[in-house]
């Protein structure tokens, strides 16, 4: 992406949403995932109905399609293409998730065992300790994202 479009917590909320989103129409799992103020990390699951082009297909353009209708912006979004490392089993899946958690560190956002607002882990953990979904108001309506 370059630019930090997902900085604020209205935008990476809603990029959780279109992944909450996706996952209820079955279209693919989520795995894991960190959502950087410039860049997402997904570990997702796709199965034989689906390719990997597809599912990045409903995240970019539901994400674009509801940032420019909900928030109003007006630019690019995303650039093109997507890296794809294929996850071969489970040292591999373990590794992947590592370099996932590691992520908001190595940028600085967090310090050492600090949990990152954006990422997988914290946000499933909120949600075991009983937390309501935030509500995010926009002027098209409301969004709800997931705890």
């Amino acid at each position: 992406m370059g630019r930090h479009l997902l900085q604020s917590d209205r935008s990476a909320a809603l990029l959780v949403d279109v992944l909450r989103t996706c996952v209820a129409a079955d279209r693919f799992r989520v795995l894991d995932f960190v959502v950087m103020p410039d860049h997402v990390h997904l570990l997702i699951g796709v199965g034989p109905g689906i390719s990997i082009e597809k599912a990045m297909q409903f995240i970019k353009g539901g994400f674009s399609y509801r940032l420019k209708k909900e928030l109003g912006y007006a630019g690019e979004v995303w650039q093109r293409g997507f890296s794809e490392v294929r996850v071969e089993g489970e040292e591999s899946l373990r590794q992947h998730r590592k370099y996932i958690a590691r992520n908001p560190m190595r940028a600085g956002l967090v310090q050492d065992g600090e949990e990152f607002a954006w990422c997988f882990e914290t946000l499933k953990k909120r949600k075991a300790a009983g937390a309501k979904a935030t509500v995010l108001r926009s002027d098209n309506g409301t969004t709800e994202v997931m705890p």
